[in-house]
């Protein structure tokens, strides 16, 4: 299924509300970090990219639990303040295409870091 490719670092490149209206992502300050381990448990970091993979970030993270339900992948977050339930629509070594409990869907791309040459 799609398990396999929700590791790793994503950056969101659109939202798509549950209106119809739509809203792109040229720039973004942070990333989203992914980590699922065998037991289909994880978390999700915010990361502030700097250069040459470098990142900057909090010790906050959301506690993850996948979930198959109804042939869908679910995806149960968990914080000290709340949860929440996202489905995942697509999964591939490119793009994530979730959708949460408002109807809204997000779009993410696999982030590529910024490399510079600084010899």
């Amino acid at each position: 299924m799609y398990i396999e490719h929700l590791n790793g670092y994503w950056e969101i490149e659109e939202v798509t509300l549950e209106n119809g209206t739509k809203k792109q992502y040229q720039f973004n300050e942070t990333i989203d970090y992914i980590s699922i381990n065998d037991s289909l448990k994880g978390f999700r970091k915010k990361l502030k990219p700097g250069i040459n993979d470098t990142y900057f970030t909090s010790d906050d993270a959301e506690a993850i639990t996948l979930k198959i339900e109804d042939n869908q992948l679910n995806i149960y977050y968990k914080t000290a303040y709340a949860e929440w339930k996202e489905t995942v629509l697509e999964a591939s070594e490119k793009h994530l295409k979730v959708r949460n409990e408002n109807k809204d869907v997000y779009l993410y791309k696999r982030y590529v870091p910024i490399k510079l040459d600084i010899d």
